[in-house]
């Protein structure tokens, strides 16, 4: 199969015996050619997995092969909705030709040295594994088409594997895997140009709609273990009553009616970190009791002095008002092509527009918790966790443990969205676990907690001006984009949007536009600013989409065919470019910004969506796209507003290239979800600070979409035009960023009435 995904070589490692006799365990290891390789094509100066420990390409680590033909393949990704285990036991059961109704998915526990990188984040489960894990079906598959022939005497080249058996062609003689195990597990695996692949029409997996989850039965029945579930004998049940404003800590405390609290067992206080925080704990007062409500009842009758510190006037509206007057002045130049004063020079028209977006909280179904158990000889942490790797070193260096010491089992998570990445609800049981003398501890984060104690997505301005000629066509393009950074969890003061953040949708404009100017005024972080769900990307595409829809209603122009336009004519457009450094962690050689993709999505999903047709009064059709995680999205969404100003969707339509398709069914699911998750953030999400702390507690002020706000239809189209020969894009997050943008968009269309804030909640009273 000649495409950018077709495996490449490496040495040949031998084979060892797996953990039970008869059953079999490959080992593939990177050689340094390879590795060489990955340098070379510049992997470890653009970042991604080769900066961070490598991809592990091991299958003596990831599958193993039992006496009775059971395939075993460990996943080292969290679950959390997105079917990643289902995806890499596709891609594996394809390549090994096994059955995949006898292929199990285990959870590989934290141990990045074992099993690279970890750090379920970014997209990147499928993108980054999609060769490994067929490298490792195609050697296994080889190595038992080798024993076989060896046991009937037989050339390698007159046998085959076939749906968990191997067959003489010529004899029509079979042998299953089971019984192939031990020999196979003898042989040397053969080097990677010995090797064959599948083609595109030879999948019985990849690529299907009719694969069902692995986990879909445990979590159908209620048997599946999260987080949540997690039961150990003897263990203790915790809460903590932390700072309610970031940078906040204990001035004095009373824990007398606490500790009257029948089942209460001990107070304890926990130390509070120094701004910034990383991601170390907040601190606080927790409650030890031998059940959840106990401690959650001693909690509510500590009485606290807090010193608030120095965020303690964080107030949000205020806040706002800074950053709106940052993004009228010029600001740190990110990006800069022609002369934007001649540009703007020669202009017949010129539109400007500040949006505003306010922090967001990710807010999971199952909150953060932890069990932990801590003791002299080592630590051991069960949770719902999306980087394990952080929670060994805090506990290693926090408890003077060799690394090796510290175990976490990762176990089903409840929603994630990057607020699983982080380690400090972890650390907080296994402090309370220390505390009570190596008695196993269950730290759990109420809903209230969850959200006032987030890692929140960022505030954000984003100020845009630009010029028009007499022919409507674009000369000058400003864009001021202004918000805290996620840098500053870990360093003092920082007031610039990182590189990364910075190329999640802001230097990284392709549009055909001759005079550019791209600049980020200073923003300081007064709250944690963490990962959400396509993080920058979100007030990034919502400005600039809006904006675009702003430029053609200036000249009166269809919407889709501004949008084309400004893209401009196919080019492929190397990061560089772009001022990107970052390209999200990808070789720019490899993921250029193709702006033919990008116009493919917005065509496709324009044609399904009906684009133009006639609709009634009240009704509008807006358009936004979008690229990101190396993806490229197009929405189209119906809107429909009241004349009292309620508004409904009756349709969406969002189209995807992420380039080659594992689990069209999870594509599916996963843009679905990002749909549901966009029209909440536009419409109703918002978090706000008043004094430093955050006003909402619960979903009845920090809301999300209800059934009956939800769209009346979500349809989805997968564009891949080029099959298997493109890379791999990422999927869980690009859907979320064009909904916003396409929303307000739409409902321009239908009121002409121009969002320019969000959430929208009560701004479309009387507006038809």
């Amino acid at each position: 199969m000649a495409s950018d995904y077709t495996p490449t070589n490496v040495s040949r490692r031998a084979v060892v015996l797996g953990l039970a006799a008869g059953s079999f365990v490959l080992s593939v290891p990177l050689s340094r050619l390879a590795r060489a390789d990955e340098e070379k094509n510049g992997k470890k100066k653009y970042g991604g997995e080769a900066m961070s420990g490598g991809l592990k390409d091991d299958p003596r680590i990831f599958l193993s092969i039992a006496d009775d033909g059971t395939v075993t393949l460990l996943c080292n990704r969290a679950e959390m909705g997105q079917g990643v285990r289902t995806s890499w036991a596709m891609v594996v059961a394809d390549e090994l030709e096994a059955d995949l109704a006898r292929l199990t998915v285990n959870q590989a526990p934290g141990n990045e040295t074992k099993f690279g990188n970890q750090n379920t984040d970014g997209s990147r489960s499928m993108r980054h594994h999609f060769v490994p894990l067929r490298r490792i079906g195609a050697s296994a598959r080889k190595m038992l088409e080798e024993a076989a022939a060896a046991e009937w005497g037989v050339a390698p080249e007159e046998v085959r594997a076939r749906e968990h058996e191997v067959v003489h062609q010529p004899s029509g003689r079979r042998l299953g895997y089971g019984a192939l195990a031990k020999a196979a597990g003898a042989r040397d695996v053969p080097a990677h140009d010995a090797l064959s692949f599948k083609t595109p029409d030879q999948f019985r997996y990849i690529g299907k709609s009719d694969v069902r989850l692995v986990d879909n039965m445990g979590i159908t029945t209620g048997t599946a273990k999260f987080g949540i579930d997690a039961q150990i004998d003897g263990m203790l049940f915790a809460v903590v009553a932390r700072p309610p404003v970031y940078g906040g800590k204990v001035k004095s405390f009373d824990a007398t009616e606490a500790k009257k609290v029948p089942g209460v067992i001990k107070i304890v206080e926990i130390k509070s970190p120094d701004i910034p925080s990383g991601f170390l704990p907040l601190g606080g007062i927790a409650v030890v009791a031998e059940n959840t409500y106990a401690a959650i009842k001693g909690r509510s009758l500590l009485k606290i002095q807090w010193n608030d510190g120095p965020n303690a006037s964080y107030d949000s509206k205020t806040y706002r008002q800074t950053l709106e007057t940052a993004a009228s002045k010029p600001g740190k130049v990110v990006r800069s092509e022609g002369d934007l004063d001649s540009g703007f020079a020669a202009a017949d028209k010129r539109v400007e527009a500040t949006y505003y977006i306010p922090h967001l909280a990710q807010a999971p179904m199952e909150p953060p918790t932890a069990t932990a158990r801590v003791t002299k000889d080592g630590c051991e942490v069960w949770c719902s966790v999306q980087n394990p790797e952080a929670i060994r070193k805090d506990l290693s260096k926090r408890f003077g443990l060799p690394i090796e010491k510290v175990i976490v089992n990762c176990l089903l998570l409840g929603g994630g969205f990057g607020r699983k990445s982080k380690p400090d609800f972890a650390s907080e049981a296994a402090i309370l676990s220390h505390a009570m003398e190596g008695r196993p501890v269950k730290l759990t984060f109420t809903r209230e907690d969850d959200i006032h104690h987030s890692y929140f997505n960022t505030v954000s301005v984003e100020h845009l001006e630009g010029g028009l000629d007499a022919e409507g066509k674009p000369t000058a393009w400003l864009h001021r984009t202004v918000a805290p950074t996620i840098s500053a969890l870990f360093g003092p003061d920082p007031k610039h949007e990182s590189p990364t953040e910075l190329g999640m949708g802001a230097v990284d404009v392709p549009f055909a536009i001759p005079n550019l100017l791209i600049e980020n005024p200073e923003a300081t972080a007064h709250t944690r600013v963490g990962w959400f769900r396509s993080v920058f990307n979100i007030p990034h595409a919502f400005a600039i989409q809006s904006f675009v829809g702003e430029l053609a209603a200036a000249v009166g122009r269809d919407q889709k065919e501004f949008l084309l336009e400004i893209i401009g004519p196919d080019r492929k457009i190397n990061a560089k470019d772009l001022s990107d450094t970052w390209i999200y962690g990808e070789n720019p050689e490899k993921y250029p910004y193709d702006t033919g993709r990008l116009k493919g999505v917005i065509n496709k999903v324009a044609s399904e969506a009906g684009w133009g047709r006639k609709l009634a009064e009240g009704h509008g059709l807006g358009i936004a796209a979008h690229r990101s995680f190396v993806s490229y999205t197009a929405v189209v969404i119906e809107a429909a507003v009241s004349p009292e100003g309620d508004l409904t969707i009756p349709r969406v339509d969002i189209a995807i290239d992420c380039g080659a398709v594992v689990n069209p069914e999870r594509v599916r699911s996963q843009l679905e979800g990002a749909v549901i998750q966009g029209v909440s953030l536009a419409t109703i999400s918002e978090i706000s600070f008043k004094n430093g702390r955050a006003e909402q507690s619960n979903f009845d002020g920090y809301e999300v979409t209800r059934i009956d706000a939800s769209p009346k239809e979500i349809h989805t189209h997968l564009v891949s035009p080029t099959g298997y020969d493109l890379p791999l894009g990422g999927v869980g997050e690009p859907g979320v960023p064009p909904v916003a943008p396409a929303l307000t968009n739409a409902i321009f269309a239908a009121t002409g009435k121009r969002i320019r804030s969000l959430p929208i909640r009560d701004q479309l009273a009387n507006t038809v």
